[in-house]
């Protein structure tokens, strides 16, 4: 057979749906003939398209069909591989296999840990996937790794980028070599290879039936050259899809690529941002141009009128030309059919989205798509559809990593790298799929138990800090609870016992991996393995499991979950096919050659749409650009080519907020092009903005008033401890909640050793120093270091603050011994003490009585931070010395004699002042000076005070009014419950 006088070379226009028009065009060249159809060959850039191509078949046939062969030539994005029919068997010199990827990924990184000792294994596989994607773009490229060689190391080039190529260098020349010792081939060689065999065949022995190539951007020289050989073909063509034929000569020479720079012979690189540059690029390595091309002649009743594709070509001009929308018609810069939706949140853009996609279901066959790169929003619009009981076919599914598998086993390595320190451990054993069926209850029972007894500062490291936990002392409130605790610990102990051991013993990838699967499946029941996405956690687990022995040579567990989280992440799990028939979710690359009667393009802020490019860590921009390699914006012409084809459907409405997850967020360009363009022409959807607040708004709002119960008498406490009575003087809601309510704050899991901890182990030191009755200095720092000896402190805690503790005991055995030269001493520590004050039991605990010189008694509180000020005690507040006083005076601690006169009150706070940990501040003064409380009138301003709050909340009606004194600082443990956000600051609250 002859080869043609031109190629045939066609296009679609971005305003056709591309698969129903290029079905339509097929079955209209051979509807006479069936058997000629399903005879020819129809080459599609990946599965989905194929999917897409096949819908149409089936909507366009009316009835039976033989399909012509679709066939995927494999898009590496998705990590598909070529469609076998292009991959015969039986070849006189088959082509190698391509290595695996996995085991390509681990061989790499052990070689860049060979060059690199210092990374650790999850850095060695994050560079040695760079190095694995730049080397496949060298070899699609067909540059040789010779080149490198001449590239110009000049003084503007950084240090780092000198050493990263050196090393670049030195792994790309060593690769083939391994290679060849393992008998293989990469899979971007591999397909160079193959698409070249297959050329060849074609170029001497054409099929025997049609050959079309569809939908195909790709711009590899061996793709090139097998669509300039179909295009050549008696029966053969090639269909792009949306080149644009509308942009004049001048525009299209903007695009680029241009001619070397004269002075300096480098290579020029054109606009690879612009959504026309990829085509352009293919174009030229086919030996072909624009005029060369075609229009496709047939569309079908799913497209746009044609006007959209020239206001397309206008919106999309390159960047010297955008001054012509000036001069634009009416018509030239209209968007008819674009409707633009901006919000003020990702919440309330996903939920606008959401009801334009149900509002499409109330038309009889009608078909939507919502079409994004952010997952996130994906993920809301589809919880959002599931209100309505639509199910949506999110076909670019989710990464593995945020699927519970792929959470569980990040959880265990986290687990293991933290050595079991009480968030992570929590974590793995609260998740989901750990102890499924008839046993999670009892299992969750245990878990909440511990989450119990692990509130405060975190125990020491590993499974037997768990251990030191349980085996402390008990008390009153949590024996009950502890001894639960302590029955349901060795079965969860048995579970992760051999995780800790395997990773004690080993430090190879391979042995820790191992060791987190059979703790998966232990901890399981083998329910991680279980579903579509457990059989895709398995296999890649197997695939790195049996690829490990050859990756990097040693593996920190600090490292492990940041590995495993970047090794889940890259594999996306698509559902199996079901879902709403008319109304999908589709990623950017499942989004190409599909196209809906409603497309919605959602997203569309800088950053997300179009993506910020992944940087290369081992080739700087200059240097990938004297090699001849696509510049890291090649992507984002690509998105912004996805973008433009999206826009030719009938109806599209693109979205995006204006807060993003991490703040404010800027307009795509893709938007901001758009809308200079349309000028008045642009059209807002704000319709479904206004939906979208009022669907979940209130029909009545009735607003939290500020709350102030008031309950009977009886049940107000008649006892109350002096500690509390700052609370109820300052915010009588707070202490309603904690006296009569009885709800305590939890503290948080591992949190920090805060002053409430701090202050009981300090007292109790003290407690026991004094009444050993020594009061020797020595003895009270040897009492202070074995408190942090324990074994249920955690070392971190006993570093950072042991030192000032320690600095502060000695400050406070010298003070001890200077008052005891003066003839002070003390009576007692920690003495409880009780009182009739008011009608009410008041009770105390005293930090230390002092009988002094005088014979009068001395009253100390020990403070681990700031004592509160002279100004507070005299407004009322912070009255727990004075009220301690009042008890003494009135014979409430037991040995301190008749009618005792309080005669010194005293903090003595261990926070630093000047250059000491440790000083004394005393609220009163015996002559009232510095606006202080006069000594002796201390405890009777104290007893006023308790004595009108008594009666006026505790004997009294008086309501219990939340945040009273708001000026007064407390710890805001009960804001939530209160409601505060709801009243605080209204005029009526």
């Amino acid at each position: 057979m002859g080869e043609r006088s031109r190629p045939a070379l066609f296009t679609i226009p971005a305003h056709r749906a591309f698969a129903d028009a290029l079905v339509t065009g097929l079955l209209a060249q051979h509807r006479g003939d069936v058997m000629a159809l399903a005879q020819a060959m129809v080459l599609l850039p990946n599965n989905r398209a194929i999917r897409a191509v096949r819908d149409a078949f089936v909507r366009q046939s009316g009835g039976g069909l033989l399909l012509p062969r679709l066939i995927a030539i494999g898009d590496p994005d998705l990590g598909e591989q070529v469609g076998g029919a292009l991959d015969p068997l039986g070849e006189e010199e088959p082509i190698p296999p391509a290595i695996d990827p996995m085991r390509r990924q681990m061989l790499l990184a052990r070689m860049v840990q060979d060059v690199r000792p210092e990374v650790d294994a999850g850095q060695a596989l994050q560079l040695g996937q760079a190095l694995g994607a730049v080397l496949d773009q060298m070899q699609v490229e067909r540059i040789s790794p010779r080149a490198l060689r001449d590239i110009d190391l000049s003084a503007d080039l950084s240090r780092h980028w000198q050493v990263s190529l050196t090393l670049f260098a030195i792994l790309i020349t060593r690769w083939p070599a391994e290679l060849a010792r393992i008998g293989c081939i990469d899979l971007a060689d591999r397909r160079n290879r193959l698409f070249d065999r297959l050329t060849a065949r074609w170029a001497l022995h054409p099929p025997s039936g049609p050959v079309v190539a569809a939908g195909i951007s790709t711009t590899a020289p061996a793709i090139a050259r097998l669509l300039r050989c179909i295009a050549e073909t008696p029966d053969g063509m090639v269909v792009f899809a949306g080149l644009d034929q509308h942009m004049d000569a001048d525009a299209w020479d903007a695009i680029g690529p241009f001619d070397p720079d004269p002075a300096t012979g480098q290579r020029v690189p054109g606009h690879e941002s612009h959504p026309q540059y990829a085509l352009k690029q293919l174009l030229d390595r086919m030996s072909a141009t624009r005029d060369d091309v075609a229009q496709w002649r047939w569309g079908s009743e799913h497209d746009a009128r044609a006007v959209r594709g020239r206001n397309i070509s206008n919106a999309m001009l390159p960047p010297r030309l955008t001054s012509r929308w000036r001069d634009l018609k009416t018509a030239d810069r209209s968007l008819a059919g674009v409707e633009a939706l901006e919000v003020a949140t990702p919440g309330e853009e996903a939920q606008a989205i959401a009801i334009a996609l149900r509002e499409v279901l109330e038309t009889p066959a009608r078909t939507a798509a919502l079409v994004t790169p952010d997952r996130q929003l994906a993920t809301r619009v589809s919880a959002h559809l599931r209100r309505w009981g639509i199910d949506a076919d999110d076909s670019a599914g989710q990464p593995l990593s945020r699927l519970p598998p792929g959470t569980l086993l990040i959880a265990m390595a986290q687990a293991v790298a933290e050595r079991f320190a009480p968030v992570p451990l929590l974590t793995l054993l609260k998740h989901p799929l750990v102890m499924r069926g008839d046993a999670r209850i009892a299992w969750l029972d245990g878990v909440r138990g511990l989450d119990l007894l692990l509130r405060g500062p975190r125990p020491q490291a590993g499974l037997h800090g768990i251990d030191l936990v349980l085996r402390a002392r008990d008390d009153d409130r949590q024996r009950t609870l502890r001894d639960q605790v302590r029955a349901w610990w060795p079965t969860a102990r048995a579970l992760l016992e051999p995780l800790e051991t395997a990773f004690a013993t080993t430090t190879g990838l391979a042995g820790q991996l191992a060791a987190l699967r059979e703790a998966a499946s232990l901890l399981s029941a083998e329910a991680i393995w279980a579903g579509h996405h457990g059989h895709a956690a398995a296999d890649l687990f197997a695939d790195m499991e049996s690829a490990a022995p050859e990756g990097p040579r040693q593996a920190d567990a600090r490292a492990l979950p940041a590995l495993l989280d970047d090794m889940l992440s890259g594999l996306s799990v698509r559902p199996p096919q079901g879902g709403h028939p008319r109304l999908s979710i589709l990623g950017l690359i499942e989004a190409r050659l599909t196209q809906a009667d409603v497309m919605i393009l959602g997203g569309l802020n800088e950053g997300v749409w179009p993506g910020l490019p992944a940087p290369d860590p081992w080739l700087a921009p200059r240097i990938r650009r004297d090699l001849g390699l696509p510049g890291l914006e090649t992507r984002i012409g690509l998105a912004a080519h996805d973008f433009a084809g999206a826009l030719g459907a009938p109806r599209v409405l693109i979205t995006r907020a204006r807060r993003g997850s991490g703040g404010p967020a800027v307009a795509s360009r893709l938007w901001l092009r758009l809308k200079a363009m349309a000028g008045p022409q642009w059209k807002t959807a704000d319709r479904y903005a206004a939906m979208a607040r009022a669907i979940d708004a209130p029909l009545v709002y009735g607003p939290a008033r500020r709350p102030a119960p008031s309950p009977p008498i009886a049940v107000r406490p008649h006892v109350i401890p002096v500690t509390d009575v700052d609370r109820l003087k300052a915010d009588p809601f707070a202490f309603y909640a904690r006296r009569i309510l009885r709800l305590a704050r939890l503290d948080p899991v591992d949190a920090d050793a805060g002053p409430a901890w701090r202050g009981t182990a300090v007292h109790e030191v003290l407690q026991r120093w004094a009444e050993a009755g020594t009061l020797d200095p020595t003895d009270l720092e040897a009492r202070a270091r074995a408190m942090f000896d324990q074994p249920e402190v955690h070392p971190l805690l006993k570093a950072l603050w042991q030192p000032r503790l320690i600095e502060s005991i000695r400050w406070i055995a010298a003070e001890v011994a200077r008052d005891k030269s003066e003839g002070r001493t003390i009576i007692s520590v920690e003495q409880e003490g009780r009182a009739e004050v008011a009608g009410v039991t008041l009770m105390g605990k005293a930090d230390r009585l002092d009988r002094l010189a005088d014979g009068r008694i001395g009253i100390i509180d020990y403070k681990t931070g700031k004592p509160p000020s002279a100004r507070q005690v005299k407004a009322g507040f912070s009255l727990q010395l004075g009220l301690l006083g009042v008890i003494a005076e009135m014979g409430g601690f037991d040995g301190l004699g008749p009618a005792p006169v309080a005669g010194d009150f005293e903090y003595w706070s261990l926070a630093k002042k000047g250059d000491q940990f440790g000083y004394r501040e005393r609220p009163v003064d015996p002559l009232g000076k510095r606006d202080k409380i006069i000594t002796q009138e201390f405890t009777a301003h104290a007893h006023a005070h308790f004595e009108g709050l008594a009666n006026d909340y505790l004997l009294g009606s008086a309501p219990f009014v939340a945040q009273l004194n708001p000026e007064v600082a407390n710890y805001g443990d009960y804001d939530q419950l209160m409601r505060l956000e709801e009243w605080y600051g209204r005029d009526d609250g």
